[in-house]
């Protein structure tokens, strides 16, 4: 992760009180200053690689981005408190739940562009162009080589069986990664059926869940438990992180099993973006999320980030490549957004923590 970039002046060019009388030449800067094209950006994502293909952007464009981090709850409350008078023109999110938080907010507007609709896939997207997701990664079971076999598990469901007693490792329910990974369960199984899955998945955890997706995965390796839940990113940064030796080594003895490839598919969930509603520079907020969404933008996602391109014209990079293709959960994605509500008060019932 990087460091926060100096957060912009929210247009204060543009609201100041009255200046003082200007010197020759003075008006010609003032019109230079109000005519810049800008695009503020609001953005939950602290990579390297986003700040990269900003400044691509910029350079192309000649459209400057005003970008403010944070992370998706501090930067709603943000959005609520500015109201209509807010200068974002994007945000930028993980999760598709966090999208639909936003979308319940009432943040976004409707965008209709051939160009994202024609790039990326529908179930990657709200089905009223509110928002357009970025990158995906896929919600897999990792499992330990040296302990268990291979074809040992092959649906999310079987995390209930008995037989994995004191053996799965995944994160707390608080985490929305698994609250949307619930909430497609949900949509595929029903209530019932999804509380009785997740009670099991309870009793045959190895510990109380604690620490994140790579936490999962180093725990594994040492021997805590024989199967965890994770997002494959983490696991393609662990097998690449030439400077952490440990990390690599737990990865190297880490196997990948995609979930549910003779049903409905593995879930998938996506990073995404939408034009927010009052956006004072829309079409320059419509143009980056096309620009994000080209062959050039995807590979730098993929490459360094090491996320599945939400373009599915576009290879994996190598890392994900190695675990193999699969099929995945076409549920859209706004439809297991919906559901994490439902999912969080499920999960605290059957008392996962």
């Amino acid at each position: 992760m990087r460091a926060l970039m100096p957060l912009f002046l929210l247009l204060s060019f543009g609201l100041a009180c009255a200046a003082p009388p200007q010197q020759d030449g003075a008006a010609e800067s003032t019109d230079s200053a109000a005519t810049e094209q800008v695009v503020n950006v609001y953005s939950a994502r602290h990579y390297d690689t986003d700040q990269s293909l900003f400044e691509r952007f910029e350079a192309e464009t000649d459209i400057k981005i005003n970008i403010i981090e944070g992370d998706s709850a501090a930067l709603l409350e943000r959005l609520r408190r500015e109201g209509e008078a807010s200068p974002a023109d994007l945000f930028v999110t993980v999760d598709a739940g966090r999208l639909h938080q936003a979308e319940q907010e009432g943040i976004f507007q409707p965008t209709s562009s051939e160009t994202l609709e024609s790039r990326v896939p529908a179930h990657l997207r709200h089905p009223d162009g509110l928002w357009f997701g970025l990158t995906k990664r896929a919600r897999v079971i990792v499992y330990a080589k040296d302990r268990v076999e291979a074809d040992a598990i092959t649906r999310y469901e079987e995390l209930a069986d008995p037989k994995w007693k004191g053996r799965v490792l995944i994160r707390s329910s608080s985490n929305i990664y698994n609250q949307s990974l619930v909430g497609s369960i949900l949509a595929a199984a029903g209530e019932e059926a999804t509380e009785a899955w997740c009670r099991g998945v309870v009793d045959n955890m190895a510990r109380v869940p604690q620490g994140g997706d790579r936490d999962q995965i180093r725990a594994v390796a040492a021997g805590e438990g024989d199967l965890a839940v994770v997002n494959t990113y983490y696991l393609a940064q662990m097998i690449a992180a030439d400077d952490k030796p440990e990390d690599q080594q737990a990865a190297a003895g880490i196997g990948v099993v995609f979930p549910n490839q003779a049903d409905r598919g593995t879930h998938v969930n996506i990073s995404g973006a939408g034009v927010v509603r009052g956006a004072p520079n829309r079409e320059n907020a419509v143009r980056l999320l096309e620009f994000l969404t080209d062959e050039g933008a995807q590979a730098v996602f993929a490459g360094g980030n090491k996320e599945y391109p939400a373009v599915s014209s576009f290879a994996p990079v190598a890392e994900l490549a190695a675990f193999g293709s699969f099929q995945e959960d076409t549920l859209n994605a706004a439809a297991f957004g919906a559901n994490n509500k439902e999912a969080l008060m499920l999960m605290d019932r059957c008392g996962w923590r």
